[in-house]
């Protein structure tokens, strides 16, 4: 079974545990007058129509690429997700705005021995179906999964308050349902927002896992010719597809033949091993000049005396010209241009023989 066809598999049986609990949940709330447990309800029919957003998404992100969309429509699971974060936080504002009509105006519930035990269930079909779902996102890589599932063992534990607001009006006779609603309410909201700031750094961009970049840098790293490498930039388009591309330093010895064989190398075992489409450049490396080494280690030296520095790369010079050319990589913040301009000034007052081309880089990835 593919990834799209198991994400609706694991989203159908979150609908029918979900509609089943809400269903029960609804009439035994309404039948004992008990805001927290009608609102538990609602919120499991939030879950439900979450994992039928979840399988639409799906669907529409597992359609191939076209002439519009050369890159597929991967990341409308992102858009999915952003939808399914504003319904919860919906369910949230209403369930606030119902809890605050209960404190002001309580009504004592009529809790029975059936409205714990069909709670008391609630509570642990919660807890296995969250498991379910959030294990099953974490094998899919389906980050709406994961926050269905996450979603899921949260809903136990608000279950499990509604327990106490029972307890408390059976052992007590305290009415503590508006409160305890206002609680759900305000976590509901915040798992809610969770979802969508989430949702919404998927769709802005972030850094890819350093543990995927760290892997995919040691591989190209291990290929013979390949003396180091850096600008490796990943984009996602969907959580199943990377696109980017990269910089491999070789000997400046090297033919255009040898260096061709090489970067088709590199794209075609990196697209065999990590299913990512990658476009490779070149850096050359002074492999006949003894004082290459010498200007690099004082660069070197002069950059690493600003914090904000990270390092430098791809530096060569040009046989015969003199003309000295690298990436300075400086790291994110307001002032990387004043300290780029600084170090590029002080490199050049160091070495006036040389002509220096400083490209200003940033770090993209681990």
């Amino acid at each position: 079974m593919d990834r799209s066809s198991s994400i609706v598999r694991v989203s159908v049986v979150g609908i029918a545990a979900n509609i089943v609990l809400a269903a029960f949940k609804a009439a035994v709330g309404l039948i004992a007058g008990s805001i927290a447990v009608v609102l538990d309800a609602v919120n499991n029919l939030s879950d439900a129509f979450s994992s039928a957003v979840t399988i639409i998404g799906t669907k529409l992100a597992n359609r191939p690429p076209d002439r519009k969309h050369p890159y597929g429509h991967g990341r409308i699971e992102y858009v999915s997700s952003v939808v399914l974060s504003l319904i919860v936080l919906l369910a949230g504002v209403t369930s606030i705005r119902e809890s605050v009509s209960a404190i002001l105006h309580p009504e004592a519930a009529d809790y029975s021995l059936v409205t714990v035990i069909v709670v008391a269930a609630a509570v642990i079909v919660k807890f296995f179906l969250g498991r379910f779902v959030k294990k099953s996102g974490e094998r899919l890589n389906s980050e709406s999964l994961v926050a269905s599932g996450t979603d899921a063992f949260f809903d136990a534990v608000v279950s499990a308050a509604t327990l106490v607001g029972a307890a408390a009006t059976l052992l007590f006779h305290v009415t503590v349902d508006g409160w305890l609603g206002l609680l759900i309410s305000v976590l509901i909201i915040r798992a809610g927002a969770e979802i969508l700031m989430k949702s919404l750094s998927d769709i802005v961009g972030q850094r890819v896992e350093g543990d995927l970049t760290r892997s995919l840098r040691n591989r190209i790293n291990s290929m013979d010719g390949v003396l180091g490498t850096y600008d490796l930039i990943l984009h996602r388009y969907g959580p199943e597809k990377l696109i980017g591309s990269v910089h491999v330093e070789v000997a400046d010895s090297l033919t255009a033949r040898e260096i061709h064989r090489l970067t088709r190398k590199i794209s075609e075992e990196v697209y065999r091993e990590f299913g990512i489409i990658l476009t490779v450049g070149i850096y050359a490396s002074n492999s006949e000049d003894p004082e290459a080494e010498a200007i690099k280690a004082d660069v070197e030296r002069i950059a690493a005396s600003h914090p904000e520095v990270l390092g430098i790369h791809g530096f060569y010079i040009e046989p015969g010209s003199r003309r000295v050319s690298f990436d300075l990589l400086v790291d994110f913040g307001r002032n990387a241009k004043d300290v780029y301009e600084k170090v590029c000034d002080e490199i050049a007052a160091a070495h006036p023989e040389c002509i220096f081309d400083i490209v200003l880089d940033s770090d993209f990835s681990d």
